[in-house]
């Protein structure tokens, strides 16, 4: 079975050492952890937020673009 995404209702208690749902989110914006808020007013933390891991499975570019006038000749 698949590891769950985000955390759970009491994972997201304990982490912020609150139960109210925006004494919650107010915690989570405090700490700059990254969440999002469902459609019941739930605060949505993903377990990469606070893991440390990148977001992306997707590998980004280390070459970004940059403008031919800035190219060395």
């Amino acid at each position: 079975m698949a590891e769950p995404v985000f955390l759970s209702r009491d994972e997201v208690a304990h982490l912020t050492g609150r139960k109210m749902k925006n004494a919650q989110i107010r915690a989570l914006k405090n700490m700059g952890i990254a969440h999002f808020v469902n459609a019941t007013g739930q605060a949505i933390v993903t377990k990469v937020a606070i893991e440390g891991r990148k977001h992306s499975a997707i590998p980004h570019s280390t070459r970004g673009w940059s403008p031919a006038v800035l190219k060395a000749k």
